[in-house]
């Protein structure tokens, strides 16, 4: 039960999580221009909502993916809308 809650992820809505995402790619000097979307999606292993990139480095690739993957690990994408 003890490892589970350390696992669980936090529920946030939609714009708490615009909002870590951007944050967090502003903090990364490759990432500061990339502009994003929040996509809702059908519930996976892997969660319930992913990033649409409009706009970024070819250079920001990587380390943009690894920004997005580990908010994806720590937030669902609450149910309210």
């Amino acid at each position: 039960m003890e490892v589970d809650a350390m696992f669980a992820k936090t529920s946030a809505s939609v714009e708490e999580i615009r909002i870590r995402v951007g944050y967090a790619l502003k903090r990364h000097p490759l990432c500061r221009d990339v502009q994003f979307d929040i996509v809702r999606m059908p519930r996976t292993g892997k969660g319930n909502w992913t990033i649409s990139l409009r706009s970024f480095a070819p250079d920001a690739v990587w380390e943009t993916s690894d920004i997005v993957a580990d908010i994806q690990e720590a937030y669902d994408l609450s149910a309210a809308v």
